[in-house]
């Protein structure tokens, strides 16, 4: 495994702006921004660099200390799984709102760790800083930094104070010789996702509770397993548009469908308790459109007593009928079962999707299928993720569908394309001279 980089962690109470910074400092709109409280939930991981110098950086939900309800109560239980792993802190406040006792709770508690921590005053003027109200020296820690976050000014001066400490990369380090393959984990609210989330990575990565809806940012972890590096993408859960109503559930819909362009695989999880519905459908549709290797997950199989794994797949296989390429598992993201399994068929379907087929081997599969509907020249792979293909025929217009299906299928079967859409594209090319 590679050597750990630094770990920096951003905390705050809601809504002073934290997402804002951490999309500012990784140069990417990784963490829903929004007016309402509470956008952020679970903590979010992104890479980012400062004069040569790599570090994680880690967003919290916004905490309040000694907050009873449910959420906020496993929010600070993120956060305080990101803090201890965290080489520095960043408390970052509202520069235009008094100090609350929630922040004054929060630098306390920073405090007691021991642990390098920077106050960030957002929302005001860098060149102002001799007007800093003391309040805000009030808290205890000794480096302040106004700054903006949402224009930038000020943010500089707090990576090189940040930063300081951490080793610059060599210029001449090596990258990984493979890629991580990046696993995108979508279904709709509550069945499971987050659960999965945690079994595969084997901690609590991300909050789970019987709330629907409780994930709303893409919450991700990379591990290695085998020798091989995942990166996994738990989504906000997907609802039909006429649901979506909160402006924070509106963005989760768009971030959740951006993860999925973006992924090499996508498992699409099911509660078997409530079988096959309608949006479950739907949401495999984007994952179908944008061409991903996808595996079906059929999730809180231990719950489904008397009930056959032949039967429920066959429910699938009926209402997915544009999914026949995917497996279809069945497992517990609760007690674990069928969960390992998964890192194998994940290597499987994403090597089927990645996988290039020489223009000498297409040909010589060519030959030995026969279409009436017209003549096929020859047939070469242009592009992977999903497979595509062009196929040089006598006259220009895709193929029947039929015929179309069949060479699909031809092509899946000998070159072991499983779990992955295959794109054909006809070309109309005159016979040679």
């Amino acid at each position: 495994m590679p050597e750990a980089i630094p770990t920096v962690v951003i905390v705050g109470r809601p809504n002073v702006g934290k997402s804002t910074l951490f999309n500012r400092i990784t140069g990417q709109r990784r963490a829903i921004v929004g007016d309402e409280p509470g956008i952020t939930r679970d903590r979010i991981h992104g890479t980012a660099e400062h004069d040569g110098r790599r570090f994680d950086l880690v967003d919290t939900g916004g905490i309040v200390i000694n907050d009873q309800e449910y959420i906020p109560g496993q929010i600070l239980r993120q956060a305080e799984t990101a803090l201890a792993r965290a080489s520095h802190i960043i408390l970052l406040v509202d520069g235009r709102a008094e100090i609350t006792a929630p922040d004054r709770d929060l630098a306390q508690m920073l405090r007691r760790l021991g642990k390098p921590v920077s106050l960030a005053v957002n929302k005001v003027d860098p060149s102002s800083r001799q007007g800093l109200a003391p309040e805000f020296y009030e808290l205890g820690i000794a480096d302040v930094f106004p700054l903006s976050a949402e224009h930038g000014t000020g943010v500089d001066a707090l990576l090189d104070h940040v930063t300081g400490a951490f080793a610059a990369e060599a210029p001449d380090a090596e990258s990984p010789s493979q890629e991580s393959i990046k696993v995108a984990i979508i279904g709709r609210p509550n069945v499971g996702k987050s659960t999965l989330l945690n079994a595969l990575t084997g901690q609590e990565r991300a909050i789970v509770s019987p709330v629907a809806g409780t994930t709303r940012d893409a919450v991700d972890e990379k591990i290695v397993h085998e020798g091989v590096e995942y990166v996994f993408v738990d989504t906000a859960g997907i609802r039909r548009k006429g649901k979506t109503k909160l402006m924070a559930e509106k963005l989760s819909v768009v971030m959740a469908r951006r993860n999925i362009r973006m992924a090499h695989v996508v498992l699409l999880v099911l509660d078997a308790t409530e079988g096959v519905v309608g949006s479950d459908a739907t949401i495999a549709g984007y994952a179908h459109e944008g061409g991903r290797a996808l595996i079906i997950c059929v999730n809180k199989w231990d719950e489904m007593k008397g009930r056959r794994k032949q039967d429920f797949e066959q429910d699938v296989r009926d209402t997915f009928k544009f999914l026949d390429y995917a497996p279809v598992v069945f497992l517990s993201a609760k007690t674990g079962e069928g969960v390992p399994a998964l890192f194998h068929l994940i290597r499987e379907v994403y090597e089927a999707a990645s996988r290039r087929i020489s223009t000498g081997e297409l040909n010589r599969f060519l030959e030995d299928l026969h279409f009436d509907e017209r003549k096929i020249f020859y047939i070469t792979q242009h592009s992977i993720r999903p497979p595509s293909f062009a196929i040089f025929t006598d006259r220009g217009g895709p193929l029947h569908f039929s015929h179309e299906r069949r060479l699909v299928n031809q092509l899946r079967r000998r070159f072991d394309f499983r779990g992955t859409p295959i794109v054909l594209k006809t070309r109309s090319k005159g016979p040679a001279k």
